[in-house]
């Protein structure tokens, strides 16, 4: 009797460590995999399955600053149609800085810049006007580096009157902390004035986060992992406080230094680095 109770005793508390196991699993599963707003349907996706470039119907590569300088004094060249800087490899996007030099003078549009990285959007291609934007990403760490997941009108005025939504912001000498802002002529950092917050993530620059946009026409919501974190409201006093009623592309980058991603610095050790991408994903609520 005593070696059946024996059995029966681990036998429960196997089961019971099991159940636990199983809850935490799916604990962690939900944070990792936020719930889809509800009547919301898939609109746009690029999973990054097919290895090379980026698939050319979907992004294209902004690099009409390089001659003249990127703003708020970064230090990259973006480069177009580089696998050195933007591929595809083994599911994910790769967005890679490297410190190149003078190989960068063999290029019509050069600046002077020393180091290399890649800006792709979906500029001439794809623009939404509200939805659900879901983007799983994985940063690196590096003092100096400026990675974003970011938003501008499909057809812009002046910035930043037509506003600009970043969903994600990430500079290395702050290295366990996300950013999400909206700029609009009333708030903007020339005024020093942008709403935004931030969130603090351990594995900020170590691990896959999902970042995520609800844009609707009252409200914007950014969230990681399904944690909601920065609110904008649509305050009805016009387009001054609220331009977001307009489509905008999606855009992916990766800056080097720069006013704010190189206050501290640029680290010798930060390149090359990569920004890794495992999809891209746009809903919008079905009619």
């Amino acid at each position: 009797m005593r070696t059946i109770l024996y059995a029966l005793t681990h036998t429960a508390l196997a089961l019971f460590a099991l159940c636990c196991c199983a809850a935490a699993m799916a604990q962690a599963t939900d944070q990792l995999v936020p719930a889809l707003p509800q009547g919301y349907g898939l609109v746009w996706s690029d999973e990054f399955e097919v290895e090379g470039l980026p698939d050319p119907a979907k992004w294209a590569y902004d690099t009409y600053r390089n001659k003249d300088g990127w703003w708020n004094e970064e230090e990259q060249y973006y480069s177009e149609s580089r696998a050195k800087n933007a591929r595809i490899e083994k599911g994910h996007l790769i967005i890679e800085a490297h410190k190149d030099g003078d190989v960068l003078k063999d290029f019509m549009d050069y600046g002077g810049q020393d180091y290399s990285s890649a800006r792709l959007y979906t500029k001439g291609k794809s623009a939404w006007q509200y939805g659900y934007f879901e983007i799983r990403a994985k940063m690196p760490c590096g003092r100096g580096l400026w990675p974003a997941i970011w938003t501008l009108p499909e057809e812009p005025g002046a910035w930043p009157d037509s506003g600009e939504i970043d969903i994600m912001e990430y500079v290395g000498h702050d290295k366990k902390r996300f950013h999400a802002t909206v700029h609009t002529g009333d708030y903007n950092h020339l005024l020093n004035n942008q709403v935004g917050e931030t969130l603090k993530v351990k594995t900020a620059c170590k691990a896959f986060h999902t970042h995520s946009l609800l844009w609707t026409p009252e409200t914007i919501t950014v969230a990681m992992d399904g944690q909601d974190y920065f609110r904008y409201e649509n305050d009805g006093q016009g387009e001054s406080s609220w331009p977001f009623d307009r489509p905008h592309h999606i855009i992916l980058n990766m800056a080097i230094g720069g006013t704010w991603g190189g206050k501290k610095g640029i680290s010798k050790k930060a390149v090359p680095a990569r920004m890794e991408i495992d999809y891209v994903r746009i809903y919008q609520l079905r009619e």
